[in-house]
């Protein structure tokens, strides 16, 4: 019995450090987008929405660039429910909203838009604003916020509030 041992655990051994190495030297294939939200800032809008205002910062690790299929936006509340905004805020009109909201302080990235580019290894900061169809304070209680991006090819990234 204990002769058979032995070699079934250098064999074992030998398979786990195969698949180490494969995964190692492959690490740069998986297209995907890590980094987290920065700052979020609301805005109501009426008595039934508010815009929130996330800014963020992401690494693109992989070897190849990283195309933006789709960006959204989403909020647990207090309760547990997930909502997701109606409607995300073009580049223009994050300029207007920041220029009529003194109050949301500067601008301090460009809005992060579908069919951009992120090339590999590049680190980027961007914002993303959005609509979201409940009033401000359900938003300022929320448990958690997050924001998914879809690469072309069908990757998926989740960057969240208060990860670095």
């Amino acid at each position: 019995m204990k002769e058979r041992i032995l070699p079934l655990s250098i064999g074992l051994l030998a398979v786990v450090a195969i698949v180490g190495g494969i995964l190692f030297f492959t690490r740069g294939s998986h297209i995907r987008l890590t980094g987290g939200i920065q700052k979020v800032r609301t805005q109501p809008m009426e008595d039934t929405s508010t815009v929130v205002i996330a800014d963020f910062r992401f690494v693109n690790p992989a070897n190849y660039p990283f195309v933006v299929r789709s960006v959204e936006m989403f909020i647990e509340d207090e309760n547990g429910k997930q909502l997701e905004s109606s409607m995300s805020v073009s580049e223009p009109d994050a300029r207007r909203m920041f220029d009529y909201y003194k109050m949301l302080g500067p601008k301090y990235n460009d809005t992060f838009t579908i069919r951009e580019k992120v090339p590999a290894g590049a680190s980027m900061d961007r914002m993303l604003a959005a609509r979201f169809e409940v009033p401000a304070p359900i938003i300022e209680k929320r448990r958690k916020l997050w924001i998914r991006v879809e690469d072309v090819d069908g990757a998926v990234s989740t960057l969240e509030e208060g990860k670095p």
